[in-house]
């Protein structure tokens, strides 16, 4: 068993603001108060809660909800759920604002709202749960329900949850809620939802086949959204068309507005950034950009990108058009059968990774070729043998 949750904060806007209208994050509480021993309390978390910048704002904007991804020194990755709502702040006399003031006739200064976030922590990945548990917890906090706060975290922070097994697990905060957790079969096999689907409708099956052919040939990929919670969901998706293979390099689906020069970085990445960083991305050389509301990608003309090999290619791409689009079989038909209801798009998520499941079995058929034995230490060695494993992709 696992800790579900380790570290549940309340981060707000700082008042000491450098900028007119952007500011610093500041947690003001966090539980538990003291760091487990084996599992610190992630630094910087601010930053990522409000990625485009703690900004106010002159009208109180609906409560937002994304996911961060931290990765530790040990490269053990941290799923932070972030609610971000808005709250009236200090007026310039530093007082709020009142009723009673507005009745005297004094003129009182405009009234701004300062961005609040509620930081769930986890090394489990379940974003819909967290995103119920955070939602329950901001429900009480503003409708002032006769519910203790501390008790809700104290209940999310002691819930024990099977990392595996595909069994579920039935637990409640104690505010008359059920919240019911559906375990992976296995911890390695990602947990899709609906990201892979969403992926193919915005960007089409070739522009997808490409990028999948850029982070296994260790390229950049850069992808920008006005939606950060698109931006999450599409490099989850990325990722988990590359499995059973895993993914080494950076790995930072919600890249902040304080960190942009790590797109400089020489390695190769899966990053994803707000589109109203656009502008600055598109001055990157060796960046492949995808650009998810556009449903386009830009691939810089220095770099050479390998597709995969034929008649792989081919069959692939008629395979998930007969997936992503049922009805192309019948397009042509006098007479079309009726239409049917559409298959759930979490099974369409898993018919789409069944593919490229089946690709990496047609790619890797025969590797035992492609295997040097080398005798010439205490005991023998064995590695690939670069020009037969081209061979072997070249004939595939």
């Amino acid at each position: 068993n696992q800790i579900f949750v380790h570290a549940c904060c309340d981060v707000t806007f700082h008042p000491h603001y450098p900028g007119p209208a952007e500011g610093l994050g500041k947690i003001i509480q966090r539980f538990p108060q003291k760091d487990w021993e084996d599992t610190p309390f992630p630094q910087g978390i601010e930053l990522f809660c409000q990625p485009g910048g703690w900004q106010l704002s002159k009208e109180r904007k609906q409560p937002t909800f994304f996911v961060v991804v931290l990765t530790d020194i040990d490269s053990e990755r941290h799923y932070c759920s972030c609610l971000t709502f808005y709250e009236a702040e200090i007026n310039l006399q530093g007082t709020k604002e009142t009723e009673g003031e507005e009745e005297s006739g004094l003129i009182a200064p405009a009234e701004v709202f300062a961005p609040k976030s509620l930081v769930l922590v986890s090394r489990l990945d379940y974003p819909e749960i967290f995103r119920a548990c955070l939602g329950l917890i901001y429900t009480v906090y503003v409708d002032s329900l006769n519910v203790s706060l501390e008790a809700l975290i104290a209940n999310l922070c002691s819930c024990l949850v099977p990392a595996s097994g595909g069994s579920q697990k039935l637990f409640s905060l104690g505010a008359g809620d059920r919240q019911l957790i559906q375990t992976p079969l296995h911890d390695s096999l990602p947990v899709t939802g609906t990201s892979v689907a969403l992926l193919f409708q915005q960007l089409g099956i070739q522009n997808v086949l490409s990028l999948f052919c850029a982070v296994l040939t260790e390229n950049k990929v850069l992808f920008h959204s006005a939606s950060f919670q698109r931006l999450s969901d599409a490099c989850r998706a990325l990722e988990s068309l590359m499995f059973p293979l895993k993914y080494s390099y950076p790995y930072i689906p919600i890249l902040p507005a304080q960190l942009l020069e790590v797109l400089s970085s020489p390695t190769p990445f899966i990053i994803g950034v707000h589109s109203v960083f656009r502008n600055d991305i598109h001055e990157l050389l060796d960046v492949i950009i995808a650009d998810l509301d556009g449903g386009t990608i830009k691939i810089p003309e220095c770099i050479h990108l390998s597709q995969l090999p034929e008649p792989l290619l081919h069959q692939t791409q008629m395979a998930l058009s007969l997936v992503l689009h049922p009805d192309l079989e019948t397009a042509d038909y006098a007479f079309p059968p009726p239409r049917t209801a559409l298959s759930h798009t979490k099974m369409l998520d898993k018919e789409v990774r069944a593919i490229f499941l089946r690709l990496f079995a047609q790619l890797f058929q025969g590797y035992r070729s492609c295997l040097q034995l080398i005798r010439i230490h205490a005991e023998p060695v064995i590695h690939f043998h670069k020009v037969t494993v081209k061979q072997l992709f070249l004939f595939a």
